[in-house]
């Protein structure tokens, strides 16, 4: 991931009803959401959550797969990995034993 790539997430995360939804779909996990019932969740009107997505879609965080007439969501989660590695790229200055608390902190327990 180059800077450019990473301002386009970290941009499309710093709205409200995006971070929402892509934490949403990060626990729903392989199962995703179809565009339907994640507007229904989070209340929001079709025609601007399908905005959202597209925004999402475009930075990399969210990928979609059409199901008949349903589009479903899924996040992507290499994207996800992609912006956390250019985060942490030079972390520490070359020590990974002061890394180890933030990498623990944000490893799946599952």
């Amino acid at each position: 991931m180059d800077k450019s790539q990473a301002i386009d997430a970290l941009h499309a995360l710093a709205q409200e009803t995006r971070l929402d939804v892509f934490r949403l779909l990060v626990r729903q996990g392989e199962a995703g959401m179809a565009a339907g019932e994640i507007s229904e969740f989070l209340g929001v009107k079709q025609n601007t959550m399908s905005a959202n997505l597209a925004v999402l879609s475009r930075a990399g965080l969210v990928r979609s797969e059409r199901e008949g007439r349903v589009i479903r969501y899924f996040a992507d989660f290499e994207g996800m990995r992609n912006l956390l590695a250019f985060l942490m790229e030079d972390c520490c200055g070359g020590n990974p034993d002061l890394c180890k608390p933030v990498l623990d902190e944000i490893a799946c327990a599952c």
